[in-house]
């Protein structure tokens, strides 16, 4: 998901230079560690992101812009054929490659729509693990009723949820869940 306005940051923070490459690079590599392709969903208009080379990587667009996580999310799933989709946000630049796979893997073995990461009593909407074709009919249902929000869809769908104390034996420190939306956010 790299769509977003970067309003809080003040300018396009996916091409903010982080440890010697654009943000957005950061989520890209840690996506195409754990899936076969790597979809980048971007705004409707303008000159599509440096993307780094090697990853087997497409462009999806959002059809309007400014409709919200949920468009976007859409936009990226209408052309996904796989069960398992793992979403991320292109501001998330320390995505745990374990957790990632621990979240696919419990996807893979329950019957659920998703699996989130359970963060104290707070289930996030990011990174998450859909079943795509499920994720995208819900998904639409809800652009249709104006819903905008990643939560509106997890509160719509089964979800699964990685307990906390699972993931952080992988990540102690939590930075699957660390996004940057401030530029005091990259240099902490």
């Amino acid at each position: 998901m790299a769509g977003g306005r970067s309003a809080r940051f003040g300018r396009d923070k996916l091409k903010e230079p982080y440890r010697g490459a654009p943000l957005l690079h950061h989520a890209v590599f840690r996506l195409a560690e754990v899936c076969r392709e790597v979809v980048v969903v971007i705004e409707p208009q303008g000159p599509e992101p440096s993307l780094p080379v090697g990853s087997p990587l497409r462009i999806a667009r959002d059809p309007v812009g400014g409709q919200g996580p949920l468009a976007g999310l859409a936009a990226g799933l209408a052309g996904v054929r796989t069960d398992l989709v793992l979403v991320a946000a292109g501001d998330m630049p320390t995505l745990s490659k374990a957790v990632l796979a621990q979240m696919l893997q419990l996807a893979a073995t329950t019957g659920g729509d998703a699996v989130a990461l359970q963060d104290g009593e707070t289930i996030r909407p990011l990174p998450v693990v859909l079943r795509g074709e499920e994720a995208g009919e819900t998904a639409r249902e809800l652009l249709g009723r104006g819903e905008r929000s990643l939560l509106a869809l997890l509160r719509a769908l089964r979800v699964t949820s990685l307990d906390e104390r699972t993931w952080r034996a992988l990540d102690p420190e939590g930075m699957t869940l660390r996004d940057i939306d401030e530029p005091e956010d990259l240099r902490r």
